[in-house]
């Protein structure tokens, strides 16, 4: 097996947005894939305080997260090493992240049970499916993402926004909006619910 060190294979995700199956970029990231997959399995079959499970999704992730950080399990990270999460994030149980193309999750986010972010499409020609396309999905501060929804690759939730249980979010969501639905459109602003 070949090895690339992280830093590098990060770089390259990042900039060419792009892994073709078979190459050296795929190899490194199916050894990281492998390695989270292992820590997923670990976190979800014990029980634990909230400091041990902050512990292990910071072994996951590879970045410390602050006390305010909270999870219910059980959690499934795809690759792990690309997800940034802010300051006192709650995610409840049942969430899937597949994050090769990069998951950032602002400050006060709330995301529900059974979400599943998405970061990547796989290519449209069946003699290239192998080959994965990489785009980042961003929840900016104060995002609540309700139980069993979908957020695509490339997705941008704005600041305080809502997204109603049950959606499929295609593309990017106002700030101060709710959106709902499947694909997810505008239901309201949130000003509008606010008394």
């Amino acid at each position: 097996m070949i090895k690339m060190e992280l830093e590098k294979l990060l770089s390259k995700m990042e900039m060419e947005g792009v892994i073709h199956g078979g190459s050296e970029v795929n190899e490194a990231m199916v050894a990281v894939s492998d390695e989270t997959r292992s820590l997923c399995t670990q976190l979800n079959n014990g029980v634990y305080t909230n400091e041990q499970i902050r512990h292990q999704v910071s072994q996951i992730i590879g970045r410390e997260l602050d006390e305010g950080f909270s999870l219910f399990l059980p959690f499934t990270a795809d690759f792990g090493k690309n997800i940034k999460i802010g300051k006192n994030v709650f995610i409840n149980s049942g969430c899937r992240f597949q994050d090769q193309g990069q998951i950032i999750i602002g400050d006060q986010c709330l995301i529900g049970h059974n979400v599943v972010l998405a970061t990547i499409n796989h290519d449209y020609n069946p003699l290239n499916r192998g080959t994965m396309h990489l785009k980042p999905i961003v929840l900016k501060e104060n995002t609540w993402i309700g139980s069993s929804s979908t957020i695509l690759p490339g997705v941008t939730v704005g600041e305080n926004s809502i997204v109603a249980a049950g959606s499929v979010v295609t593309r990017d969501v106002a700030p101060n909006t709710i959106v709902g639905g499947n694909p997810a459109k505008f239901i309201s602003n949130l000003e509008d619910k606010i008394k």
